[in-house]
């Protein structure tokens, strides 16, 4: 039986919000959680961050603590005065020992001196993500179908096919809520952002792309559209 999936239902890809306010250290901090499949919205000051933050749209909070406007410390108190409980990581210099400790105290859940190695920081991240109470494991399944979380590939018996961002996105979506109808729209704003320009034609060549990948697993599954409705993830009998 299909279900129509209720914009509340959705889950997605972890999401982030990197404020940062070092251009070139911002779209490197960008590029790292992007190629590892996270979602992420970058912004360069203080007051960004927290308009940003506001929403809750985000799974992850990654601050730097000296940024225009309002500092990453100010931020979080103002979050968390409003009861917005999104876990956050601090960077910080070696030098800001004094900040780290009012960062913790104002409700930060870990820090990472600067500068950091990459692995680290995806590392840190994680763990704090898994502290969240909707934290998901890493292998996902539909019947005998799995998508893995860690390598971004989607499998069925022996055979294995890996995919894109955007795909493992999109199918991370649907396994997420299989036989539930998750209309273009919510793709989009959950992948792409909710201020994106993309077109729907985007989203269908990704999930023609996708089509072909479970075609050569030979998988008992199959992305059916529904007219005037959206996607659904059905396993075939």
């Amino acid at each position: 039986m299909i279900k129509y999936l209720h914009k509340e239902e959705v889950m997605y890809t972890m999401r982030l919000l990197i404020a940062e306010d070092e251009p070139r250290l911002l779209k490197t901090l960008i590029h790292i959680f992007e190629t590892n499949k996270f979602i992420v919205d970058g912004v360069s000051n203080g007051k960004d961050a927290l308009a940003y933050a506001e929403t809750e749209e985000y799974d992850g909070l990654i601050f730097d603590i000296m940024m225009p406007g309002y500092d990453g410390i100010q931020v979080l108190q103002q979050l968390r005065n409003k009861n917005i409980t999104t876990p956050a990581l601090f960077l910080t210099a070696r030098t800001e020992v004094e900040q780290r400790v009012e960062g913790l105290d104002a409700g930060a859940d870990d820090y990472l001196p600067k500068p950091f190695a990459a692995s680290e920081l995806l590392a840190r991240t994680r763990a704090m993500l898994r502290r969240k109470d909707n934290y998901c494991p890493d292998l996902l399944s539909v019947g005998k179908v799995y998508l893995n979380r860690s390598t971004y590939s989607l499998s069925y018996k022996e055979f294995a096919q890996t995919l894109s961002g955007k795909e493992f996105q999109i199918m991370e979506m649907m396994m997420q809520k299989p036989h539930m109808i998750i209309p273009t729209e919510q793709f989009i704003s959950h992948i792409w952002g909710w201020d994106s320009n993309v077109d729907t034609s985007v989203v269908w060549v990704h999930i023609s792309n996708l089509r072909k990948k479970i075609s050569a697993l030979h998988a008992p599954i199959e992305i059916r559209f529904v007219r005037n409705a959206g996607y659904v993830l059905e396993e075939i009998s």
